[in-house]
């Protein structure tokens, strides 16, 4: 599998020196890679199907209540 951006074979590699993968698999998708030097710096992450959620509608403030009126007895 090729690579798809410059920031993810620096990834791959800086994990071969922490010993996370092996070295042939980096080697392996670099010789797929058919490029490097076209590759872009990064690739963004595609937009959602369902378009943006919308953003709920903020609570208006709420009013002070009125005092509620004294009954007037007989």
């Amino acid at each position: 599998m090729p690579f798809k951006s410059k920031a993810q074979e620096r990834l791959f590699w800086a994990k071969v020196g922490r010993g996370e993968i092996s070295k042939d698999k980096a080697e392996e998708w670099e010789k797929e890679t058919p490029n490097r030097a076209k590759l872009p710096e990064r690739v963004k992450k595609p937009a959602p199907k369902g378009g943006t959620k919308a953003k709920p509608k903020p609570k208006p403030a709420s009013k002070p209540r009125a005092k509620p009126k004294k009954r007037g007895g007989k």
